[in-house]
């Protein structure tokens, strides 16, 4: 492809991010911006030109070895998830603006530990980002027809550079203040993400199912191959040791990458994102390392040996004719490369601003009362440093890219960045670690991976005759670089990160022993430490002691933030805390506050000086500092002890809430059953009067009118025994003098019993009464009562179902130790809120087709009460829609 038109190419295709991260930054609060995935995936920056490219290229020359860079992740969840937790909650309360941001933060805001920090990354990350242009240049020159460059003015890899640089300065800078999440970056690191896995998974598929008849094809023609075994086995207890410290290497990157640390902390929205990252993150290293070994394999086996390895996945296509599939292979490697650059730089960028150039002397400068102009002051700070990151990479690219390989590269830039580990991770969970142990363990650490790693390389690249590497400095033999003390078993890069942490550690551990940090550094030890604990009481945590006045601390902040943003946190922060705005003298918690409020714009250490020049601190002793600390940790517990005794009244208040209701309902239940029971018995008995003064006063009344008189007034008798009778039962169950008079029954027969007693009425009416099945089984139970229950099922279905069609079907099973029954019906059925209060002996139910509901309400209560007397239970069938089903299960034994 002619040079001009890859450029267009990656012109359109940086042109196209730049638009998708605009669309983001406008739609910030969308569920397409703002969601796990988008969080997950952006995690994905991980894999970088190196993972990319380079994987393959170590899966050629080194076999399972790859494997290292993405186990390491992958083991590393569990704890990563944990951590994180951790991380992203101090950084959220703190503005914590970077990984130095938060180490200087660990140890009382420390300038020199913020700084160390910053010089670190950079001299990690800058060569990893000159490996991400290496990986440009090499591709896009396998690529393309045209001549390679001679000058930087012609070198398509110096524009794109440029465009990077352009790309970071526009979504990297547009606010000062560097904690604030910057969605559009993010949602184009995703997706950026997830183009490189699609286009790396058809590389792998074409090669292994076009190229090839399959893995097992391409394993089949691999055995046959010289060396083979050595691709996919260890060999010796060596191999084993290295793959394990490798292993160890990217579970440090994983947290300690300032790429990574800018993802998982700084552009964390949400907590609960990490759940969801908990499981895609690794599901992605997963795939994208499906078909790392079968196109190394491919290259191994259709590849001349003269060329890079490296870039087999773009030899391949292009080897066979296929341009088109080599231009997605292209810009997957360039997506990489973009998220990886433009995450890098702009997290350093972030660094070097608040922890080099501001606190040590660039604040002055920013010591007016203009905000806009400092806000740009700091804006085109960090700009200069993105432009002068990326173009330092280059001429590092420049000068040394034909030395290492992309795997070499990026495995230096680990072992660099692992010397962070031990100040970081101890100094989360213990709190005796000190400042001054981790400034020593961090340069102890880096002086030795600089002598047993990288000055080799510098030896052997520049002086040509030298003996270092393989005599040591002097001839001393003990001392050589890559055999430091005699250990001889190890490669290079697992030997430097071996002898470097042990260095580190040891160092670490035995400064903070010997050397205690002063009030400031235990008290923000304390606060990291246990940072779930005073997640509550953060300005009260803060152990301060001076002399503050409230309006100059107001100056600074107004100094960077602003007056309309000043007053409104100060207006929050006296809310809060039920302070008098009026009042001028101020105290720990505001002077914490305000750092607090400056970090996320000028990084830790500089709102600690800036705050620190405008008011009278006061040493305070370490007995002062943990005693009131200690007072802290009882005024949570005393909190938390309130705050539990409130939940419980609360939940004591509601619970007698509920129960004043069920009685106010269940008394107006009960005034509605006595004015129906009162008219159940006023009818009969003024019927019963009436028809007996129409007989007293009609002497001369035919005998079969009088009669019929005579057989209603039996009627209306019944009627009202009944009712009569219901109510003392109802009385005498409920209270339970009703004895049982249990005897052996049989069941089928007693069912029986209830449809006759019903038959006329059902024959009547037109209803089908359908006996199923029902189990021929003997039961104790009370015969009469059992029948009066059956009854009055039967009955209340009667009273609902349509005339003519109407149908009860009555069903039984053995269910265990107990006999099933089922009675059901085709009629209206029972509204969802009647369900739970039908067996009330106060409810009628409202939902009824006529004026007056049927029936006195009584009969389902009797029947609960007699079922519950025979050890069973009685309820409906909530899932019957076609009508009404009450099961009833009787105890068999």
């Amino acid at each position: 492809m002619p040079n001009y038109a890859l450029v267009a190419v990656i012109v359109g295709y940086l042109t196209m991010l730049f638009g998708l991260g605009i669309w983001a930054e406008k739609k910030s609060s969308s569920r397409w911006v703002h969601n796990p995935w988008v969080y997950a995936l952006s995690l994905a920056v991980y894999c970088s030109a190196w993972t990319y490219y380079g994987s393959v290229g170590i899966a050629a020359t080194k076999g399972i070895s790859f494997l290292t860079t993405y186990l390491g992740p992958v083991v590393a969840l569990p704890l990563w998830i944990i951590v994180l937790k951790r991380v992203v909650l101090i950084s959220k309360q703190y503005q914590v603006s970077s990984i130095a941001d938060f180490m200087s933060l660990r140890y009382g805001n420390n300038r020199s530990i913020g700084a160390l920090v910053t010089g670190i990354c950079v001299i990690a990350v800058l060569p990893y980002i000159a490996l991400q242009l290496k990986a440009v240049s090499e591709t896009f020159s396998i690529l393309s027809t045209g001549q390679e460059s001679q000058s930087l003015f012609t070198d398509s890899t110096f524009y794109i550079a440029i465009l990077l640089a352009i790309f970071v300065a526009l979504f990297g800078t547009r606010t000062v203040d560097a904690s604030q999440g910057r969605s559009g970056l993010v949602f184009t690191v995703a997706v950026e993400s997830l183009i490189k896995l699609v286009f790396f998974l058809i590389i792998g598929i074409y090669t292994t199912f076009y190229l090839f008849d399959g893995t097992i094809d391409i394993y089949n023609k691999m055995e046959d191959i010289k060396g083979f075994e050595k691709l996919i086995t260890f060999q010796n207890i060596e191999s084993t040791i290295n793959w394990y410290f490798m292993i160890a290497l990217s579970f440090f990157a994983i947290f300690l990458l300032p790429r990574q640390f800018q993802v998982s902390v700084i552009e964390n929205t949400s907590a609960s994102h990490l759940k969801k990252a908990s499981w895609v993150f690794p599901l992605y290293l997963l795939l994208f390392n499906v078909f790392v070994i079968f196109i190394a394999w491919a290259g191994k086996l259709l590849l001349s040996e003269d060329l890079n390895p490296d870039y087999y996945t773009l030899y391949l296509p292009l080897e066979h004719g296929e341009k088109l599939l080599g231009l997605i292979v292209f810009l997957g490697g360039l997506s990489s490369v973009i998220s990886m650059v433009v995450v890098s730089t702009l997290a350093l960028s972030t660094m070097i601003s608040n922890n080099l150039i501001l606190p040590y002397g660039f604040l002055k400068a920013l010591n007016d009362k203009n905000p806009k102009r400092n806000a740009r002051r700091i804006k085109n700070i960090r700009r200069i440093v993105i432009f002068t990151l990326i173009i330092g990479a280059y001429f590092f690219y420049l000068n040394f890219n034909i030395e290492l390989s992309l795997f070499s590269i990026g495995l230096i830039a680990f072992v660099i960045i692992a010397q962070l580990a031990p100040a970081f991770f101890i100094g989360l969970f213990w709190n005796r670690g000190s400042a001054l142990a981790a400034k020593t363990g961090i340069i102890s650490g880096f002086f030795i991976a600089f002598y047993t790693l990288i000055l080799p390389f510098i030896a052997d690249v520049f002086l040509k005759d030298s003996n270092f590497t393989s005599a040591g400095p002097f001839g001393i033999e003990m001392l050589k670089p890559y055999q430091l003390l005699g250990l001889n078993f190890m490669p290079p890069v697992t030997h430097a990160f071996f002898w470097s942490m042990v260095f580190n550690v040891m160092f670490y551990m035995i400064f903070s022993v010997l050397k205690k940090g002063n009030y400031r550094e235990r008290n923000y030890a304390e606060m990291v430490v246990n940072a779930a604990s005073y997640g509550a009481l953060q300005e009260n945590a803060f152990v301060w002691k001076g002399q503050a006045n409230k309006s100059d601390i107001e100056n600074v902040l107004t100094r960077f933030l602003g007056e309309k943003r000043t007053k409104r946190a100060l207006d929050i922060f006296f809310r809060k805390y039920k302070i008098d705005p009026k009042q001028e003298q101020g105290d720990a918690r505001l002077v914490n506050f305000s750092e607090k409020l400056l970090t996320g714009s000028i990084g830790a250490a500089s709102a600690k000086l800036m705050i620190g020049s405008v008011v009278k601190e006061q040493p305070v002793t370490l007995v002062e500092v943990l005693k009131i600390l200690e007072e802290n940790k009882e005024t949570i517990h005393a909190n938390k002890k309130l705050q539990q005794q409130s939940y419980d009244l609360k939940r004591l208040t509601k619970n007698l809430q509920d129960a004043n209701n069920k009685l106010i309902e269940q008394d107006k239940q009960k005034d509605d059953f006595l004015d129906t029971v009162a008219h159940e018995l006023k009818t009969p008995t003024a019927s019963i009067r009436a028809a007996s003064e129409v007989i007293a006063d009609s002497d001369d009344m035919p005998i079969e009118l009088k009669q019929k008189f005579l057989n209603n007034i039996v009627k209306d008798a019944d009627r009202l025994s009944i009712l009569i009778n219901n109510i003392l039962d109802l009385e005498k169950l409920s209270s339970g003098r009703e004895i049982m008079n249990k005897t052996e029954n049989s069941l089928k027969m007693t069912i029986h019993k209830a449809k006759d007693g019903i038959y006329q009425l059902a024959l009547k009416k037109g209803v089908d009464v359908e006996i199923r099945i029902v189990e021929d089984i003997n039961l104790m139970y009370d015969e009469d009562r059992i029948l009066q229950v059956f009854t009055n099922l039967l009955s209340n279905s009667l009273k609902f179902v349509p005339e003519k069609n109407g149908k009860i079907i009555i069903n039984s099973k053995i269910d265990g130790e107990f006999v099933v029954l089922s009675f059901e019906d085709n009629g209206k059925g029972i509204p969802i809120e009647d369900i739970d209060y039908v067996f009330d002996k106060f409810y009628q139910s409202n939902n009824q087709t006529i004026k007056k509901p049927l029936g006195s309400g009584i009969g389902l209560a009797i029947s609960k009460h007699i079922i519950e007397s025979h050890n069973g239970i009685i309820y409906i069938d909530r899932q019957f829609v076609n009508g009404a089903r009450f099961i009833i299960k009787l105890r068999i034994t």
